[in-house]
């Protein structure tokens, strides 16, 4: 068996939602994988699920919140041990709902050069220093 035979796939979406100059990030449950690390808000995909509509359900679970999901901002392919994470982060509207730790620890509305002070995924690192480059 070669290495891509071993190696499992996630497809995992991630919001980059903007309000005003800040930006919503989330802090993973304590008993999760990466516990207590930063990222972006989303998810695993369901088999066959749209992309878009992936992440607005795993935003309404996550935070109890709506987004409308709008364009591809980065892709981020990561491995993690054996497993392989294709990270699709889309940038998304924030509709004025308050957020909610429904299926978090804790979040925060950061700006870009903030989210230093934050320990994020591996896989979100490309993600963070992209937002820092564009603002």
């Amino acid at each position: 068996m070669n290495w891509s035979e071993a190696m499992h796939t996630l497809i995992v979406t991630a919001a980059i939602i903007h309000r005003e100059d800040k930006i919503l990030i989330a802090q993973r449950k304590r008993d999760a994988d990466h516990g207590l690390k930063w990222e972006f808000p989303g998810g695993k995909l369901k088999f066959g699920e749209d992309p878009r509509d992936g992440l607005r359900r795993e935003i309404k679970e996550e935070m109890d919140m709506e987004v409308e999901v709008g364009e591809i901002f980065e892709v981020v392919s990561h491995i993690y041990g054996e497993r392989h994470i294709l990270l699709l982060c889309y940038t998304c509207r924030y509709l004025g709902q308050r957020p909610t730790t429904r299926d978090c620890q804790d979040f925060r509305w950061v700006t870009p050069q903030e989210m230093d002070d934050y320990d994020f995924t591996a896989a979100d690192l490309p993600v963070v220093k992209k937002l820092q480059l564009k603002s």
